[in-house]
């Protein structure tokens, strides 16, 4: 019988994970084309704190590709495209000291209308020169292929995921980039958090509401043909480079049952199936029967051909999932569209995401259970208003306090047995947020100097946070 761990394995790669469309700018040069992320919006007239990105209309993305007065901030980020090598050596080993990087390639870089059957070269050298960079200043490089970057034409003129085509513009994509990159990343997630189907849809699926006649529907058939061109980029890279890992990623996943009732608990656990769902197929390999009983309760009607089922038997080598917060499910939830919602026995963000740092040690004690595969943590944190002080610095113990706790609980998970194997902070500079467009929703461990607006200097400024993570990752989280 194996020994307890003491604590974090020897080579735990410590690290932060940003997303191209979140930070890069620069969204017209170069040749590449508009994706999804370029039309969210930022709107200063609406309680933005608990807004989700709601359905979207063809006429909707027509005005956005129009209009030159309304404010899109993922076009601009932080305009990392063109600082991108003082940014990486403030987080790599000369500064913040992280032992890995994760970020991913906005697809509409390399193909930028996503149906050509060529790349976008100059996009390729750029990512080419990035991933250089993070490899010279001592990072592991992790890559998402897709992270809500969907080039917007196939959006308009296919459907986005939910037109079959997808699935081979898709796999070309994944293709080319393996291809080009496989010798500098040897790790790679396909889909961020598959399973956000429900909210952020259209970031994710890039299917209009208008353009289909059952929204659920077209939703479940989207995510399952992207699953399949999931297998099939995971077949292609085995069957080339062996020494590549492809892993899947969801995000959070099973909720609490609101009561001890057992029509909660039910429904609780066929909501938590249906979260399940995504890497029941990408890492065992088949639609399991309980998705194919809620597709026939819901009376969905979902095309996969025989041929497409065979090659969901090629699956991921390893888990992850981002964790910011838990939900409570009942049967009424469950019912009303398997809908979950805040505890109200956690405190929460001013954005109203519950911190719940037990939930983590949980979660991971499930999926390990599930799936016994690696598991790495691809996204962690909290988000919350800084405030520059008369110093000229940023003072942020709550945010040292959130990481603290939650680290305290991956070691306990390690001690249960788990096999975790990285941790991916979220995202050590701070960002556009993805589900509100703002710069004021902080995450980082470096403040950048701009505002909602685009207004500011854009001077990156470590937080007191800054040396608190440092600190943790030299001494590989024995000092919190």
């Amino acid at each position: 019988m194996r020994k307890v761990a003491n604590g974090f394995p020897e080579d735990f790669l410590w690290g932060g994970a940003f997303a191209a469309n979140q930070m890069e700018g620069a969204y017209l040069e170069d040749g590449k084309g508009l994706c999804v992320a370029d039309i969210n919006e930022f709107r200063d007239d609406i309680d933005i704190k608990n807004k989700y990105n709601e359905e979207v209309t063809s006429s909707f993305i027509e005005e956005a590709i129009k209009s030159s007065t309304r404010i899109f901030p993922k076009r601009r980020g932080i305009d990392f495209y063109h600082t991108y090598q003082e940014d990486l050596k403030l987080l790599g080993k000369d500064g913040l000291g992280m032992k890995t990087y994760r970020t991913s390639i906005n697809w509409a870089r390399i193909f930028p209308k996503g149906d050509e059957t060529e790349p976008n070269e100059a996009g390729l050298k750029f990512y080419d020169a990035l991933f250089d960079e993070v490899i010279k200043n001592g990072m592991v490089p992790m890559v998402t292929m897709s992270h809500y970057e969907m080039p917007l034409y196939l959006t308009q003129n296919y459907k986005g995921w939910y037109s079959k085509e997808v699935i081979d513009f898709f796999t070309r994509y994944g293709k080319v980039i393996l291809d080009r990159y496989h010798e500098k990343v040897k790790y790679w997630i396909i889909v961020n958090q598959i399973n956000l189907i429900l909210h952020e849809s259209f970031n994710h699926l890039g299917v209009p509401e208008d353009a289909v006649g059952h929204v659920t529907e077209a939703k479940y058939q989207a995510v399952v043909n992207e699953m399949v061109s999931c297998a099939q980029i995971t077949k292609y890279s085995h069957k080339k480079y062996p020494d590549v890992q492809i892993g899947m990623m969801l995000c959070g996943g099973p909720a609490y049952a609101a009561s001890s009732k057992p029509e909660d608990v039910f429904a609780t656990l066929r909501h938590n199936q249906m979260e399940y769902f995504y890497g029941d197929v990408l890492l065992r390999g088949y639609i399991p029967g309980y998705a194919i009983r809620y597709f026939s309760d819901l009376n969905l009607q979902i095309e996969l051909s025989p041929e497409e089922e065979d090659v969901l038997k090629n699956t991921a080598d390893f888990f992850s999932f981002s964790y910011y917060y838990t939900r409570l499910c009942s049967k009424e939830s469950f019912e009303d569209g398997n809908s979950v919602y805040r505890n109200p026995e956690l405190p929460a963000n001013p954005w109203g995401w519950s911190i719940d740092p037990i939930g983590l040690r949980t979660l991971l004690n499930e999926f390990y259970d599930r799936y016994q595969k690696p598991i790495y943590i691809t996204e962690n944190g909290v988000g919350l208003y800084d405030q520059l002080g008369e110093d000229g610095k940023i003072h942020d113990p709550y945010r040292t306090e959130y990481y603290k706790t939650h680290i305290e609980q991956m070691k306990e998970a390690i001690k249960d047995g788990v096999d975790l194997r990285g941790y991916y902070a979220w995202g050590p500079l701070d960002i556009v947020s993805c589900s509100s467009s703002e710069m004021s929703k902080r995450y980082g461990f470096i403040y950048v100097d701009l505002d909602d607006y685009g207004k500011g200097s854009g001077k990156r400024i470590p937080k007191d946070s800054f040396q608190w993570y440092k600190r943790v990752i030299e001494t590989n989280g024995e000092i919190l």
